[in-house]
């Protein structure tokens, strides 16, 4: 079992509790981003800079990720593929993605995505708190220890 980051949009906090859970259960953490980025020093934890592109970072993702493992990301569209491929994804606010909420998922970032275009709504998410943190450690334990059960969704 792997526990993979979409790294270029992750919040650092979320980074770094992801590796102090990946260590204390002895699991390999890889950030995966389309740049360099920072990376919790943490043995455990392994960075891969793929080549830039559209949608680089998402389709190493897709094709490396395997049921059983869990992969932390905030794209709707990244999370489907994987979903549909029956790899675990969460956000890291804490929110899972599954088979039964997708839909609902895709349909709300593509009716915000729309907005924004329009100029009727602006900018992203709120910044990253310790609501967020908390919510996100809670979900990541969940799912862990469901994971290492062998019980993948």
């Amino acid at each position: 079992m792997r526990i993979w980051i979409d790294a270029d949009a992750c919040p650092r906090a979320a980074k770094e509790l992801v590796a102090k859970f990946a260590l204390k259960r002895k699991l390999e953490v890889v950030m995966v981003a389309g740049q360099p980025v920072a990376k919790p020093a943490f043995a455990c934890v392994r960075l891969v800079v793929v080549p830039s592109g559209m949608d680089a970072a998402d389709d190493y993702l897709v094709e490396q990720a395997e049921p059983g493992d869990l992969v932390i990301c905030s794209d709707v569209p990244l999370a489907d593929r994987l979903v549909k491929k029956g790899v675990d994804a969460l956000d890291p606010r804490g929110r899972e993605f599954d088979a039964k909420n997708m839909g609902e998922r895709l349909a709300m970032r593509n009716l915000l995505t729309d907005l924004r275009d329009q100029g009727q709504m602006g900018g992203g998410q709120a910044p990253y708190g310790d609501k967020d943190r908390q919510a996100f450690a809670n979900a990541l334990d969940r799912l862990l220890t469901k994971l290492s059960k062998g019980s993948s969704s």
